[in-house]
């Protein structure tokens, strides 16, 4: 599962004209489920989204983390973080999880975010959305539940 995060002033995110997310302040978190990821894997990228520290201090230092900040979290789908580029010029998604699988632990990392007292805003899944942000620094990381440095 691949999740990238980043630091937002402010997104949203609108299906079919109508915003149906939207945060002041937190990060912007896309999200990319893989075949073979499980609920653990959802579960570990929502404690790191939670505690990764990567807000700033009041000396400038990025030591504080989403928990720290009261910030909020909008979780947008994104099978295309799973695309494999490397041979010719049309990408692979054959490392995507199946549709229902991905919606099911989609839903689970929104839940975990909340279980761990954050406010989360979501997208629509498999919808075709419109997502405006205000990067903030800017600060954007990768997760990949499956790296082995992790």
């Amino acid at each position: 599962m691949r999740a990238l995060l980043q630091r937002v002033r402010r997104a949203s995110v609108t299906v079919d004209g109508q915003t149906r997310g939207a945060i002041e302040g937190g990060l912007l978190v896309y999200l990319g489920v893989a075949a073979g990821d499980t609920e653990v894997d959802a579960r570990y990228l929502a404690e790191k989204t939670r505690s990764l520290r990567i807000f700033e201090d009041a000396t400038g230092k990025m030591n504080r983390s989403l928990a720290d900040t009261q910030g909020a979290v909008l979780a947008v789908s994104q099978f295309t973080l799973l695309a494999d580029a490397r041979k010719g010029r049309r990408p692979s998604y054959s490392r995507a999880a199946p549709a229902e699988t991905a919606r099911a632990l989609y839903g689970y990392y929104i839940e975990e975010i909340r279980r761990l007292g954050l406010s989360c805003e979501a997208g629509v899944f498999q919808a075709r959305m419109e997502v405006s942000s205000l990067n903030d620094g800017p600060v954007t990381i990768l997760l990949d539940s499956s790296s082995p440095s992790f």
